[in-house]
């Protein structure tokens, strides 16, 4: 870090504590995206929803967005990435990317959860947010995460992050929820429009289920989560970071062993 708190070699328990550049990457979704934070200011982002894979086209946006905003890639303090769930291949492409500039200008990375970045952006105060991004093939990815009384920006994830049809995400909602006041936040409302009367119904005395439309665009959600990560102390490397698929894959999905085994 340039003024002194962050210096040299990142030793793995060392918080980063205040004047961070961050640079967040999310490939976990069909438009993708890059941010630029300084501290908690955003001062870039480049996102396209196109048919051409990330691959192909995440080192092009990235030199736009170095070119724009004059900095190269070994000025930053932090790499933020998602890390899951979400397309299998465009994982493994922003993963391979933050690895390699990880390990090559010695970097900590901030790994962030693609449905926490979309539970980071929920305007309500409710205790009981839950997350949603589509997972196609008629299901969807949500989780369940309890944001804290004295730290509303920190959000506490409750059991596991979960794959399944919107109906067995209303039946795992009304399970957890009890009476606590519970707010769905996802970039695919109408995925959910089904169940929506119960948005607007009060069950058993507990507090009405919402819904918060949230942006697909999660660079920059990506960016303040890593930073409190950074904050916090808990960071990755180039060895430790990896990604969380929740689903199999197709290759496993359709594998079949052979006759005799």
């Amino acid at each position: 870090m340039r003024n002194g708190v962050f210096r040299g070699v990142w030793p793995g328990n060392c918080p980063i504590i205040a004047h961070v550049l961050i640079f967040a990457l999310d490939t976990s979704s069909p438009s993708g995206s890059l941010a630029v934070l300084r501290d908690d200011k955003l001062i870039g982002t480049v996102s396209t929803c196109t048919g051409e894979i990330h691959s192909s086209r995440v080192f092009r946006q990235l030199d736009f967005l170095l070119r724009e905003l004059s900095l190269k890639l070994d000025e930053f303090d932090l790499f933020a990435v998602t890390v899951g769930p979400g397309s299998f291949t465009g994982l493994r492409v922003g993963l391979a990317a933050v690895k390699g500039w990880s390990e090559v200008y010695r970097k900590p990375i901030a790994a962030v959860s693609s449905l926490e970045a979309v539970a980071a952006q929920a305007r309500s105060p409710a205790s009981m947010l839950v997350p949603v991004l589509d997972a196609r093939r008629g299901q969807v990815y949500f989780a369940t995460y309890q944001r804290s009384a004295a730290e509303p920006d920190e959000l506490s994830l409750e059991g596991d992050e979960r794959v399944g049809t919107a109906a067995e995400m209303w039946e795992t909602i009304e399970a957890a929820r009890g009476n606590r006041e519970c707010v769905i936040v996802t970039p695919v409302p109408e995925l959910l429009s089904k169940k929506s009367s119960l948005s607007e119904t009060n069950r058993g005395g507990a507090a009405a289920i919402r819904m918060e439309p949230a942006s697909d665009v999660l660079a920059p959600y990506v960016a303040r989560v890593g930073r409190r990560r950074a904050e916090q102390g808990r960071l990755a490397d180039s060895l430790t970071l990896d990604a969380n698929y929740v689903r199999r894959s197709d290759a496993e999905l359709h594998w079949k062993a052979p006759a005799g085994s």
